[in-house]
């Protein structure tokens, strides 16, 4: 007998906010406890539960709370106020090379962080739709022969995505330490290089402006870094589900042969694998539509970021300390492009596993004409992996990743017979 772990947040003030941001963790160090359990939602739900306790999920509902609203208004001209001082403070490192390659780094990302709020500002409701039609498939349940063996692979897909999770964020933690305490390792005196107006961030003519923005700059990193994660964690989970969702498929289709006695019983079992197919086709579709633009800056931004940081590390290869940080963040944009690459691939081969699992299946001895026909006909449309993709821009799969990699290898190697 399987159970269902128990609801944690329904504690209301700071204590209820901070259990509805764990809440994830604290479900998979249960299900650890007890095999026996399965995880309630999945873990784009959980994901988006931290973004809505941030005040950066403006869905309708929430845009419907005035404090929830304000507070988003609030963040929003805290970082383009933080963007601007860093596109002012840029136009006074045009004569180092190596600081203007630091900032343009820096400021590469803060635009990706903005671009993501502003996307979340605008297709929340199109997401929840997205997430609440993964939902009422995980929740959707019938008791048969498969049931223990689909369970035990939501469990094991979801406590190796709280995983990955775990580990994301625990480097996001070291990063923003790092980053906050720049300052008392480095020859600058802000965490970012920016630039105010009658030189408000110069500490020696003001300081306590030279304060304010110090905390102000402490405060982005630290809350804008976590709410990343949050959100890159909600993106990718949803391809990551989807494959979640086709395992169980595979599952359920290796198991047909149980119903092989009943020709009603296995009609209606095929019928509902066969709606359920195709429920994740058009999850997959409608991901690509509302993440068209997400996609298409991922990989832009993190493609600017490898040759940003290959070029600089290049430009700065006689101070190891400072060619040390480019290969840091060479290194870093590589592993998050991996990640959805990674994430893609998998997707991909597990909609093309669907097809071996219905061929496992067929018996040409067993049912009608009609269910031979369905059978063969969920074997046929898994032909076409599903793929996470973007147009113009190729998939997100570990070949396309490698030429990437290629053309960066391509690029540094220019470089070297330029400038070596």
């Amino acid at each position: 007998m399987f159970e269902v772990g128990r609801d944690r947040t329904n504690d209301l003030g700071l204590k209820g906010i901070w259990l509805r941001f764990v809440d994830m963790f604290f479900e998979a160090r249960t299900l650890l406890n007890n095999p026996k359990m399965v995880n309630r939602h999945t873990t784009a739900y959980y994901s988006r539960d931290q973004m809505k306790v941030l005040g950066l999920y403006m869905s309708a509902d929430e845009e419907g709370q005035p404090l929830k609203r304000a507070w988003h208004v609030f963040l929003f001209v805290q970082l383009s106020t933080l963007y601007c001082s860093m596109l002012y403070g840029l136009l006074q490192s045009l004569d180092d090379i190596v600081g203007m390659g630091r900032d343009l780094a820096f400021i590469i990302g803060m635009f990706f962080i903005l671009f993501k709020m502003g996307f979340f500002s605008l297709y929340a409701d199109d997401v929840d739709g997205i997430i609440e039609a993964l939902e009422q498939n995980h929740q959707a349940e019938i008791k048969g022969p498969a049931t223990a063996i689909s369970r035990a692979t939501k469990r094991r897909h979801f406590l190796l995505l709280i995983g990955l999770d775990f580990v994301w964020i625990t480097g996001i933690l070291i990063f923003i330490i790092l980053l906050i305490t720049t300052p008392l390792w480095a020859d600058q005196s802000l965490p970012f290089h920016v630039a105010f107006p009658f030189e408000l961030h110069d500490p020696s003519k003001h300081p306590i402006a030279h304060l304010i923005i110090y905390i102000s700059q402490a405060f982005c990193i630290a809350y804008l870094h976590i709410w990343l994660v949050a959100t890159e964690g909600l993106s990718v989970c949803l391809y990551g589900q989807v494959t979640t969702a086709l395992s169980v498929l595979c599952v359920e289709l290796r198991h047909l042969r149980y119903h092989y006695g009943n020709e009603e019983s296995l009609r209606g079992e095929l019928t509902r694998l066969i709606n359920n197919h195709q429920s994740l086709i058009l999850i997959v579709d409608r991901c690509n539509q509302v993440f068209h633009g997400p996609l298409i800056m991922q990989m832009t931004v993190n493609f600017m970021l490898v040759s940003v940081s290959v070029f600089e590390a290049l430009m700065a290869r006689h101070d190891p300390k400072v060619a040390a940080e480019f290969m840091v963040l060479m290194i870093l944009a590589l592993g998050h492009l991996s990640l959805w690459s990674k994430f893609g691939d998998l997707m991909s081969q597990e909609s093309m596993e669907v097809a071996t699992a219905a061929y496992e299946a067929y018996d040409p001895s067993v049912g009608s004409n009609r269910i031979h026909q369905d059978i063969r006909f969920v074997i046929a449309r898994s032909q076409h992996p599903l793929i996470m993709r973007a147009s113009p821009f190729p998939a997100f799969n570990m070949i396309n990743y490698m030429a990437i990699l290629h053309q960066c290898y391509g690029i540094l190697t220019l470089w070297l017979k330029n400038f070596g």
